[in-house]
């Protein structure tokens, strides 16, 4: 039987959703925003569709990030 992998940790803050929904907003992918975080894409589709952080409003433009795609890990290494 294949092993899985341990979890990451890594928990999304309402300050990070307020991100999600704002490149979202912009035409990022789901896919690369959860690159972006290092999240499952089911945590960024959650806060798409409001089953999470459905309270938080999109952050302003200046605070996001680049524009995705981002580089693949190897491409970095």
């Amino acid at each position: 039987m294949a092993k899985r992998a341990e979890p990451s940790g890594i928990i999304l803050s309402a300050d990070d959703a307020a991100i999600v929904k704002g490149v979202l907003a912009c035409g990022d992918r789901q896919h690369d925003v959860a690159a972006w975080f290092g999240v499952n894409g089911g945590r960024i589709a959650e806060i798409a569709t409001g089953s999470r952080y459905d309270w938080v409003a999109q952050a302003d433009v200046a605070d996001l990030p680049p524009p995705g795609p981002y580089p693949a890990g190897r491409v970095a290494h």
